[in-house]
């Protein structure tokens, strides 16, 4: 039997109350505008209307899907960062707001009026690569990734918002880099332990896992990028590394251990660890 048509502001509402956590009407909106094609303000002006069956249905099923705990970014297809709109799909892990806090100090470290040079390891959809190449046009970014399919979403961004400067290669950290060197190298890479109970909860059971765990205590990935950094970084260059909120001390040691100077822990917005730093040295001692 089919269920008889509702008003958009009565469907919402119902939706709203499937949905787990405080966001339910705010994502059950997200979805039906992502149906229909519509913008937010169009929601005001058409809230006593009752959708087509087509839509109806489509809606219906985007919905189950994020009762079932489908992350919405990969349910739209899209995410935003810092300034860009993103094209996101199960191959990408999905852009937080937390990794802006990476590409503001990085773009503190990169001048604004001359030629650099920039490594973004581990891409996924691009969001850290094209972040900076939109700040930075002078600099020539190169981002890499080990997934061919994150790739191809991550030149699909660059090409959707015309960034010319940034390249992109396949393989592992810094394989597709041999011979090269930067002014800066960032990343966001793997850092939860694989055994870790938080993979198999929430948005994390959708992304890749690959992107995601990184050894017994979560610092496999991030040892092996700090181990190859010196070969990859000019004299005074930077390597930056997103991490977990209880691994900046760690991490400050690898870094300390591996020579490099100003190793710092910057935090992110809700005051836990989130960005490790340092410098390798202009002239070594």
């Amino acid at each position: 039997m089919t269920a008889a048509p509702q008003e958009i502001r009565q469907l919402l509402a119902d939706a709203a109350r499937e949905l787990p956590g405080v966001e339910g009407r705010h994502e059950a909106e997200l979805l039906l505008l992502h149906v229909l094609g519509r913008e937010r303000s169009w929601l005001f002006a058409h809230a006593t209307d009752v959708l087509d069956p087509a839509d109806a249905e489509a809606f219906a099923a985007l919905l189950q899907r994020r009762i079932a705990g489908e992350p919405v970014a990969y349910l739209l297809g899209r995410r935003g960062f810092w300034t860009l709109d993103l094209a996101v799909s199960p191959a990408t892990l999905i852009p937080r707001p937390e990794t802006e806090r990476l590409v503001e100090l990085a773009l503190e470290r990169l001048p604004a009026d001359r030629p650099l040079w920039v490594a973004d390891l581990g891409t996924g959809s691009g969001a850290i690569a094209l972040a900076l190449a939109s700040e930075r046009p002078q600099a020539q970014v190169l981002a890499t990734d080990m997934s061919a399919s994150a790739l191809a979403v991550a030149g699909a961004n660059a090409r959707h918002h015309a960034l010319p400067n940034v390249g992109f290669r396949q393989g592992s950290w810094y394989a597709p880099l041999a011979g090269e060197r930067f002014d800066l190298i960032a990343s966001n890479p793997p850092y939860i332990a694989s055994d870790d109970p938080h993979l198999v909860r929430g948005d994390l059971r959708f992304e890749p896992a690959s992107a995601l765990a990184s050894g017994h205590d979560g610092l496999e990935d991030i040892r092996q990028i700090i181990d190859g950094a010196p070969a990859h970084l000019l004299p005074g260059g930077w390597l930056l590394l997103e991490h977990g909120w209880d691994q900046g001390e760690a991490i400050r040691a690898l870094l300390d251990a591996r020579g490099f100077v100003e190793v710092a822990t910057a935090v992110d917005l809700e005051q836990r660890d989130r960005v490790s730093l340092g410098r390798w040295p202009a002239t070594l001692e």
